[in-house]
């Protein structure tokens, strides 16, 4: 006699996403109850509100504590960005990447680095200035600070070989990251650097990442005109 295949929180989350798609539950309708779901799919509970704890995190349904499971009127699609390298955003362009490293100093943190990477006063920091280029044409522009006391092996490393970003996370996790987006224009050094024209408008990235809430590294790039991220939902 074949084994009855486990129903896992995927196969509850998918077919209730069919439902919803298909208009068997339209929008602002009442799900049935935890309970009656792992019923009708012979599983454990747990596993329907895992499936929906998935589909509530996606902004498909809405649940309310003594109210129920409702199909949301609006539903919200939620974009998932990839943080990618600079050499794999260059590479999957087909072109070939290069790291140049401007300058490294190593200094006691300004106020605004401290502000923006909540240091200490007086914290050591490392920074680096870079340069990443696609067929020989500038990428973007790097400007990075390093936390000597939670990365000690970074004052010591050859960025020359290795660009700061793919050394950093080789050497050190990231337990939590925080990313904008924004435009610039360029002054007179980007627009040296990006070759292009002083007050050209260019897509500037701000990351900052911790490890077990100590601060690592705060980076912010700023690409060739014309630069465009995608994000896909």
């Amino acid at each position: 006699m074949p084994q009855q295949k486990k129903i896992s929180f995927q196969d509850v989350r998918d077919e209730v996403m069919r439902r919803i798609e298909a208009r068997v539950w339209p929008q602002g309708a009442l799900l049935p109850t935890e309970a009656e779901l792992a019923e009708e799919f012979g599983c454990a509970r747990a596993t329907v509100n895992r499936a929906l704890r998935e589909l509530a995190d996606r902004g498909v349904i809405d649940r309310k504590r003594k109210s129920g499971t409702r199909v949301a009127t609006l539903p919200v699609k939620q974009a998932k960005l990839e943080i990618a390298t600079s050499r794999r955003l260059v590479e999957e362009r087909n072109a070939t990447y290069r790291f140049a490293l401007v300058s490294r100093e190593m200094r006691i943190a300004p106020g605004w680095v401290i502000s923006q990477m909540q240091l200490a006063a007086g914290t050591e920091v490392l920074h680096l200035e870079g340069m990443h280029y696609a067929d020989g044409q500038p990428f973007h522009f790097e400007d990075r600070w390093i936390n000597i006391a939670a990365v000690p092996d970074s004052a010591e490393a050859d960025y020359a070989e290795t660009p700061p970003g793919e050394w950093l996370l080789a050497a050190v996790p990231f337990s939590n990251a925080e990313v904008s987006f924004g435009a610039t224009s360029a002054d007179a050094a980007l627009a040296e650097y990006l070759a292009c024209a002083p007050g050209a408008a260019l897509f500037q990235m701000e990351r900052s990442t911790w490890f077990q809430e100590e601060p690592v590294t705060f980076a912010r790039m700023t690409f060739h005109p014309g630069y465009r991220m995608r994000s896909r939902y």
